[in-house]
């Protein structure tokens, strides 16, 4: 049942971080297309892990991180505020390279394609 539990903070801390983080963060270095990909929380619900994913070159990545970082507690105060928990988790952003890895092995199979199309001719 716990397990059930989990899930649901999960989904409902995603859902509220990502909404922060789009309408009240004001940050200049957290700009460009951020997507929070999962949570993962403890099963005590005093951990969560916030995977990011960020589109861009590296640096504006690592600046966007740092910027997360920075806000974390009032990212966390937010969520206390709005998720009604006896313990507000402690939150800690991971960069999640998932998809932009996804994206190059799908650009490299395209790749492979066209050359085998162009073998058979």
């Amino acid at each position: 049942m716990a397990y059930h539990r989990t899930q649901r903070v999960a989904e409902e801390m995603k859902k509220e971080i990502s909404n922060i983080i789009i309408n009240e963060i004001k940050d200049p270095r957290i700009s460009g297309l951020i997507t929070i990909t999962s949570v993962d929380i403890s099963d005590d619900l005093r951990h969560a892990k916030v995977f990011v994913s960020i589109y861009g070159e590296k640096e504006k990545k690592m600046k966007t991180i740092e910027g997360l970082k920075n806000a974390t507690g009032f990212i966390r105060r937010e969520v206390g505020n709005r998720i009604r928990l006896r313990y507000t988790p402690e939150i800690v952003f991971k960069l999640d390279e998932s998809i932009e890895h996804g994206v190059n092995i799908a650009k490299l199979l395209k790749e492979v394609g066209t050359q085998d199309d162009k073998g058979e001719k």
